[in-house]
């Protein structure tokens, strides 16, 4: 419906996994691995379809007071829809 807020969840072909060996997470797709640097992976994390932006970003606030969460979460959100991996 127009006008709802954006619920981020991952694009159907990729998969989040965490690589015990390197402890990284990685955002695994159809033909290609991106590492997650940093809390990317959690952030990532969060993106289950049921979660607004501002749900992920207060989630995020809790976890890390004091971080530029607010700012840097939601460009980063929409970078990863940009690059289709979230829907």
């Amino acid at each position: 419906m127009p006008g709802d807020p954006w619920r981020p969840a991952l694009a159907p072909a990729l998969m989040l996994r965490h690589d015990r060996v390197r402890d990284t997470d990685l955002l695994v797709l159809p033909e290609r691995v991106v590492v997650l640097e940093g809390h990317a992976g959690q952030i990532v994390g969060l993106c289950d379809g049921t979660r607004t932006v501002p749900g992920i970003v207060d989630t995020l606030a809790e976890r890390y007071p004091g971080a530029p969460v607010a700012d840097d979460v939601p460009s980063f959100l929409d970078r990863l829809r940009r690059e289709g991996w979230l829907t």
